[in-house]
This record gives structure tokens, C-alpha cells and sequence, in this order.
């Protein structure tokens, strides 16, 4: 069977979006070619984002291709799925655009795992993936006559959607070390979240772990992510030594909070990568930053959140250390790693005089903390589903209301006030 996996040319204008906005390797869709291929199936990875395609490129090689199977992403790369954009604009544009292919098209994303029958009904699609998709997808080859028997999906039949099963999570020490591409790495000029020097080599991203077993109340984790899994090391270290033979210089390292491993910090000390990440800086000591830094590390994005216990405590990130013994840490990881970066949220708990007291603290030893973002509600996550329940077909539309009510400043990386889901989604989408 003919499998086309697409990942869309996103454009943000108007809309909440807090992810990078330049190409990222779309790692479900890696995964899901290999699992694919080793079954028998013939996949097409169609990436417009990474290759810069207009919707007339993208319509043409997939017709070309003449898939049985067409399978559509809501956000850029498994990278962005805690904060995709809430609309389905680009999604729905390309597949408008693709009206006259023929396949059943199949929805993953955290759209699809959060709002499954609001994700079917603007997109026009037939199947959506409850949660994690690579080992789902191959059980969507059978007739759509066994997918009653699928769980972790939900099928538009008889104008109805029926939702089976849980979101899926996929067992992480089975899927296999990814290769990808030359042209897709020779073109992956980007290295996310890395300021200590401009790019002379490709850049890439991988995962260690999926999920995290902390419960912050910001995080969109509770329909997919949940559960923390490590990959093994002997498939990680396949992964970097395969970037680092196609001239890889700089990997960012996907992982909700990259817990210390001396095994394989004491692996990378050998290979010639730098590498950025994120994590929580209370779970780490002084000598393993050193480790760590010794290891290649160039960028670490650490989540604070806040300043104040209090604060931290409404967002549910119990921290092992005080703000001071945070302070310290980000410092003496600063001695060792070029950038280091303290994250922090709109509480509510935390003073501006003492944030911003705070930051200049930080900033005289060279460690940068950003201004307070305001917290987007994201279906999925702890702070919504307290706020409202679970989420319903209404949910973006529901959190972005809420948003754009709630505060008249936004993130410093929104272009402009953004705009209802009303206005940024296309009506009456039904694509084939």
C-alpha cells in the first residue's frame, strides 16, 4: 500500500504560536517510514516546509504518487505538539489544495488526540490518531472494514465520529534510530534554540525521551506525552553518529526535561557535536553541568516559570531548590555552556519590580531570563482541563477567546494582537 506523508508549509500570521518557526525534521513521520517500510509499505515523506513547497509543488508530487493512504500533521515536527498553533488553517488549505487526490486522509497531531471529531469535521478527513502515531499508522493499511477492531483512533462514518480507545502511546525502545535524507539534512540549515555562534554546518533534532512525569498545569501533555520513556542509548548514540557522518555539527536534543545521564554525556564527550536542550536546572548538580558542558552542550533552556514558591505552586513546579539555589545553578551552569536561558510564565503570584530585579540579577553573569510570557490555555493540558473539564469541539475556540479576553500584552514573538479562530480557519473545508 501507497502511504503519502505530509507535512504542511506552515505560515503563522495571526495566530498564538510560541515553537520556532523555522523547518524541524518531522520525527513522527521518520519513525512512521521506517515502521511503514519494514512492513512492505511504499512511502512518500513530503516535507514543504523543510523544501519550501508551494501548495501547486505539493499537489503535484502527491498525484503523482498516487497514495492509498494520505496522512496530515496539525503541527510543525512532534517538536511543537505542547504548543502547536490552535488554528488548522495550513492543514486545511493543503488539503483543499489536494481535493482532486485520491487515498483516505488520515489526521494525526495533538488536534486530532485532543478534539478528534472538531479535527475530522474541519478537515474533511476520514480517520484521526488518538495520541502518539507511528505504530498506529501501520494498522490503518487494513480495510477500513477492520478499523472498528483499531484502538487510538477516531472514524468519521455515517456523518458521526466514533472515538476508540485511549491516546496511544508508543513503546519508544521499538522504534528504530532514524536516518534521514542527505537533501533533507544538506537543507536543514537551522540549529534551534543555539546563540553562542551562527551555523557553518547543518543543524538537526532528535529525541532521548518522550513524556514527563511531572503535572505542570501549563503543559499540553494529558491526551499524549504523558508517560515518561526513554529511548535506549545504543539507538540515541546510532542516531548522532549517523548526523554527525552527514556533517552535523549541532543537535538539538527533543526531551521534556533531560534528566542527568552520565552514561551518555560521557558518549557525547567523544563525538565531535554540540548539542542544545531543555530541562528543569533543580535536577541537576554542579558537577554534572560541568559533565554536561564537557559533553558539548552549547544552549540550555531551563523552566523556571517563577520566581516565588507560591508562584511555582500554582502552576504545580515543585522545585527541589529555593529561587536563590535556582539562581545559583543557572550561573554555574553558565561557567560551562555558552547560553543558558531561564524560562518564566504570567503567574499571576510573582511581582514585576522583583522579576525584573531578578533578571538583571541573572543577566550581569551572563545568563538571560525572558519576560513573563502569558500562559495559553492549551486543550490538553492540567490548566485548561480545571478551568473548563475536558475539552469539547469547542476547546481551541473556547481557550482562545479566553486569551485574547484575558490580556492586552502577548509574547514578545507575536507579530501583532492575534485573531479568533473564526477568522483564521477556512469554512466548510470538506476536501474530497
Amino acid at each position: 500500500m501507497k502511504f503519502a506523508l505530509l507535512n504542511p508549509r506552515w505560515t503563522f500570521d495571526g495566530g498564538i504560536y510560541f515553537g520556532c518557526r523555522e523547518p524541524h525534521l518531522p520525527l513522527e513521520y521518520g519513525y512512521a517510514r521506517a515502521l511503514l517500510e519494514r512492513d512492505g509499505h511504499e512511502v512518500l515523506l513530503v516535507d514543504a516546509q523543510l523544501h519550501d513547497l508551494p501548495l501547486e509543488e505539493v499537489a503535484g508530487r502527491v498525484s503523482a504518487f498516487a497514495p492509498d493512504r494520505l496522512v496530515i500533521t496539525t503541527a510543525p515536527s512532534y517538536l511543537f505538539w505542547r504548543c502547536a498553533p490552535p488554528e488548522l488553517r495550513v492543514p486545511q488549505e493543503t488539503l483543499r489544495a489536494l481535493a482532486g487526490v485520491p487515498g483516505l486522509r488520515i489526521v494525526v497531531g495533538p488536534h486530532a488526540s485532543t478534539t478528534p471529531a472538531a479535527t475530522l469535521r474541519k478537515l474533511g478527513a476520514d480517520v484521526a490518531v488518538l495520541g502518539e502515531c507511528e505504530d498506529i499508522l501501520p494498522k490503518l493499511a487494513s480495510r477500513q472494514s477492520d478499523w472498528p477492531a483499531i484502538n487510538s483512533i477516531a472514524c468519521a462514518m455515517g456523518g458521526e465520529v466514533r472515538v476508540q480507545g485511549e491516546p496511544h502511546q508508543c513503546d519508544l525502545s521499538a522504534l528504530p534510530a532514524l536516518h534521514w535524507p542527505a537533501a533533507d539534512v544538506g537543507r536543514h540549515h537551522h540549529h534551534h534554540h543555539r546563540f553562542d555562534a551562527e551555523p557553518l554546518a547543518p543543524g538537526a533534532e532528535m529525541e532521548l525521551s518522550r513524556g514527563c512525569p511531572y503535572h505542570c498545569t501549563f503543559c499540553a501533555k494529558d491526551n499524549f506525552r504523558d508517560d515518561y520513556r526513554k529511548r535506549p542509548l545504543p539507538v540515541i548514540l546510532e542516531e548522532v553518529d549517523g548526523f554527525v557522518a552527514q556533517g552535523v555539527e549541532y543537535i538539538y536534543f527533543i526531551d521534556e526535561i533531560f534528566l542527568p545521564n552520565t552514561p551518555l554525556l560521557e558518549a557525547l564527550v567523544e563525538r565531535p557535536v554540540r548539542f542544545g536542550l531543555q530541562t528543569r536546572i533543580d535536577l541537576w548538580t554542579p558537577a554534572m553541568l560541568d559533565l554536561l558542558g564537557q559533553a558539548g552542550c552549547v544552549s540550555i533552556e531551563a523552566g523556571v516559570e517563577s520566581i516565588t514558591v507560591e508562584g511555582r505552586n500554582l502552576l504545580d513546579k515543585a522545585s527541589r531548590l529555593t529561587t536563590e539555589q535556582l539562581a545559583d545553578r543557572l550561573i554555574h551552569a553558565k561557567r560551562s555552556v555558552p547560553f543558558v536561558q531561564a524560562n518564566l510564565l504570567e503567574s499571576g503570584a510573582d511581582d514585576p519590580a522583583d522579576v525584573e530585579a531578578w533578571r538583571r540579577h541573572l543577566q550581569q553573569f551572563g545568563v538571560w531570563a525572558n519576560k513573563p510570557v502569558p500562559m495559553f490555555p492549551y486543550p490538553g493540558s492540567p490548566g485548561y482541563t480545571r478551568r473548563w473539564g475536558a475539552p469539547d469541539d469547542r476547546a481551541w475556540e473556547r481557550a482562545i477567546d479566553f486569551y485574547l479576553g484575558q490580556f492586552q500584552a502577548f509574547s514578545d514573538i507575536q507579530e501583532a494582537r492575534p485573531r479568533p479562530l473564526s477568522e483564521l480557519e477556512l469554512h466548510n473545508a470538506d476536501t474530497h
